[in-house]
């Protein structure tokens, strides 16, 4: 029947009836009497984009009355007429505006991102071992090395939050600012740090391309730590150490090994600076020492893990076997073991106990070292890495030849003769490294 649709007849409908229809300026609005019993407006029209007929759906009745209908009704003829099919054009809309929701959502995902955040992914996700659960034993958790050896991951850990965190943690990571890295920097040589900035600009470089490669920013994001570190080399920044060509003459070992057993270096470092002495490895390969490594009937220390990732067997003079059988007596799992922990002294405490032996001004305890011997004035100033150097030096005046005083030292070989020259020289390096015990000896060592 070609009648205008009314309230009266919407209301009458009931479900099962026929679809109503709308007539003259209002054809292509239609009503639906669902099941349910509710009655919904519908704009049905061929779209000018598919020449399809589609339906789109205006609101349910007495919510949207036939009055608003009709008024939505002339507003979708209206852009109809223009070309465009309204229900494709809200889909799109539909689409635009969850589009804008999901970007909302990610930046405000990336504002609430902090440094401490970045810092905290790259280190539990990366650097550090990880554990996950273990399809094969149900229950229990497998463990998944992390990228660093147990030492550097805590080394990690404590660069990063040392000063990475402390300055920057609590500032959105996407904001963080070239300039505001380089002042972090700056403070950081400022109190006389130099490597330390260096490393903390490293992992901070790093954890911000670990958090890149994650997609945590868009794709216009810059890493800033490496701009910063753009900057730092164009202003010739200096962020490491000056080779050491530092070495103790025999007058100096002679000054320093009677000053050192009164001096304000606790009796395990004691211990480890003259097992250093004795056997020119690294302060960090002695500290880390066990005893399941040490042989004293035949007078080896099984270094397992070295720097250059190569195992070798250090041997020991007569006086370092003399030494160990005293020290076997006091300690238990470890070498040098730290008093408080029971595990090994951290290599850091060397260089940290002799910072402030040096400047007892600027020392917040000074009653600690009152009583004690402070540095030794008389002589240029040395570190305990020095003492390394001072055995390949003293190796040299003693006569030594070089690629014994190299095997002393565990350097590895370089090129054709690295890799043709395959002898270990064990018995060389016993013979000059007892040489050289005996050299310190004669200077009075211990008195």
């Amino acid at each position: 029947m070609n009648k205008p649709l009314s309230a009266r007849a919407i209301e009458t409908m009931k479900p099962g009836d026929s679809i109503k229809s709308d007539v003259g300026e209002y054809t292509g609005l239609r009503v639906k009497c669902a099941k349910g019993g509710t009655k919904t407006f519908f704009y049905r029209y061929r779209s000018p984009e598919t020449e399809k007929l589609v339906q789109v759906k205006l609101g349910n009745y007495p919510q949207v009355s036939l009055a608003e209908a009709r008024v939505q009704l002339h507003e979708l003829k209206i852009l109809r007429k223009s070309g465009v099919c309204p229900k494709a054009q809200q889909q799109r809309n539909k689409l635009h505006v969850q589009k804008q929701k999901e970007e909302k959502r990610k930046q405000d995902e990336i504002t609430a991102y902090t440094v401490a955040d970045l810092i905290e992914v790259y280190l539990t996700q990366f650097i550090e071992d990880r554990y996950v659960e273990d399809r094969r034993k149900p229950g229990s958790k497998k463990r998944i090395p992390g990228a660093r050896k147990p030492k550097g991951q805590s080394e990690t850990r404590r660069t990063l939050y040392g000063d990475a965190v402390k300055t920057l943690g609590h500032l959105p990571a996407a904001s963080v600012t070239r300039k505001q890295v380089v002042d972090m920097v700056i403070d950081i040589v400022g109190r006389g740090a130099n490597v330390q900035a260096g490393n903390v600009l490293r992992e901070l470089s790093a954890a911000y391309e670990y958090s890149i490669g994650l997609g945590r920013f868009d794709d216009s994001f810059a890493n800033p730590a490496l701009l910063a570190k753009a900057s730092l080399k164009q202003a010739r920044v200096r962020l490491n150490s000056e080779r050491g060509r530092r070495t103790l003459s025999d007058l100096e070992i002679r000054e320093v090994l009677t000053w050192l057993p009164g001096s304000g270096f606790s009796p395990t470092q004691k211990n480890v600076l003259r097992f250093t002495l004795w056997t020119g490895c690294r302060t960090g390969e002695v500290c880390g020492a066990e005893w399941r490594d040490i042989d004293l009937d035949n007078g080896t220390w099984h270094l397992r893990d070295s720097k250059n990732a190569s195992q070798r067997y250090v041997q020991l003079s007569m006086q370092a076997i003399e030494f160990l059988k005293q020290l076997r007596l006091v300690t238990d799992i470890y070498l040098f073991p730290s008093s408080k922990t029971r595990l090994p002294i951290q290599q850091k405490s060397l260089t940290e106990t002799k910072w402030h032996l040096k400047n007892p001004e600027k020392v917040r305890n000074r009653m600690r070292y009152k009583k004690q011997q402070l540095w030794l004035d008389s002589i240029e100033d040395w570190s305990p890495h020095d003492l390394r150097r001072t055995v390949r030096t003293g190796l040299s005046r003693l006569g030594c030849p070089s690629e014994v005083a190299e095997a002393v030292l565990g350097h590895s070989r370089k090129g054709i003769e690295g890799t043709y020259d395959l002898h270990g020289y064990e018995s060389e390096c016993r013979k000059w490294l007892q040489k050289w015990a005996d050299h310190l000896d004669a200077l009075c060592i211990g008195t």
